[in-house]
């Protein structure tokens, strides 16, 4: 009967939401959720959601139910959730899912009980709660069980963390709630203080991912894109230069080096010389930025690489859990 229950990992994130179940990546879609107003209802959600972003009536709105990685709107998170669940595994009216949720490093107690609640009101039979960069650790192979240290940094839409991790546990952390819509934000205001253009949310993010870079690059590229003009409030295109967001990213981008930097010095030095062997390995989707792998080596002092997976990892990390539950005793929440 045990094997008819379904298990699924799912990392809750401020801008994706990721379900794996032993291994395969079930649902990857963007966690937004459009709401009709006079009934509180969701008429849509994921990527086709987010693509209704700015171009809707009054009487339905978009919103992002999490945010900087925690649950901001409840109910509708319950009932995203609830749907989801649903969607992946049927009417389970036998047989309710187990769940590991991820979470973020460092949140209150009552942002915890907030995200177990939303689980067992999605329909679950049994809910678990996992720190986001323990599941990410997991998620990439990580041989966190001995105790020698080794580094996450997790780059996210709503929320930057960072954990040095062994023996199956987080030994120090820091979460900012900060990301890459944060980053979105600063090219908003470059744009608009350099060029007098102002650019929607969803342009300045395909700006970040086409052309963005946390260093100057040998062959920079370009890319024209549509605003606002800020005075006259008319459409006009603009030409944007990879150096122009590696300039608008400098103070995000200077903020994930002081939070990795905290976690460091509150780190025992025997971790932080295993640190330094095997260098720090990031993830999230802000990871995918060219060149921050090399911006991180430079500013640290210590070899950062990119993940294979690393917008899954978490998820993966999630899913893998569930089946080490006597290892994960002490860092699993209930």
């Amino acid at each position: 009967m045990a094997s008819l229950t379904r298990e699924l990992g799912i990392d809750l994130g401020s801008s994706f939401t990721v379900i794996v179940e032993n291994g395969e990546i079930l649902l990857h879609e963007p966690t937004t959720v459009a709401i009709l107003l006079d009934e509180w209802k969701m008429i849509e959600w994921g990527q086709a959601a987010k693509d209704m972003y700015g171009r809707v009536p009054d009487d339905i709105e978009v919103v992002n139910p999490v945010q900087h990685g925690v649950i901001a709107e409840y109910e509708i998170t319950e009932n995203m959730l609830r749907y989801l669940v649903q969607k992946i595994c049927g009417p389970m009216v036998l047989f309710r899912p187990r769940l590991m949720l991820t979470v973020p490093c460092n949140i209150t107690s009552v942002e915890s009980r907030a995200v177990h609640e939303a689980g067992i009101g999605a329909g679950s039979r049994e809910v678990y709660l996992l720190q986001q960069p323990l599941a990410a650790a997991l998620g990439i192979d990580l041989p966190i069980a001995p105790p020698t240290g080794n580094m996450v940094i997790s780059l996210g839409g709503g929320t930057n963390q960072s954990a040095v991790l062994a023996m199956n546990s987080v030994i120090s952390s820091e979460m900012e709630r900060t990301g890459g819509q944060k980053m979105d934000e600063d090219i908003i205001a470059y744009v608009r203080k350099n060029y007098g253009v102002i650019l929607s949310r969803a342009s300045a993010e395909f700006v970040k991912m086409r052309i963005g870079a946390a260093v100057k690059e040998e062959d920079p590229l370009t890319l024209e894109i549509q605003g606002q003009d800020q005075v006259s409030g008319l459409p006009r295109s603009v030409t944007i230069k990879t150096e122009d967001i590696v300039e608008a990213l400098q103070d995000s981008l200077q903020d994930v080096v002081d939070m990795v930097k905290r976690v460091l010095e509150k780190t025992p030095p025997e971790l932080v010389s295993d640190i330094m062997d095997r260098g720090v390995a990031l993830c999230g989707g802000g990871s995918l930025l060219r060149g921050i792998d090399r911006y991180l080596t430079r500013k640290l002092g210590i070899p950062a690489y990119l993940v294979d997976n690393p917008t899954t990892c978490t998820a993966e990390g999630a899913a893998r859990a569930l089946t080490m539950l006597d290892e994960l005793k002490r860092a699993i929440n209930r």
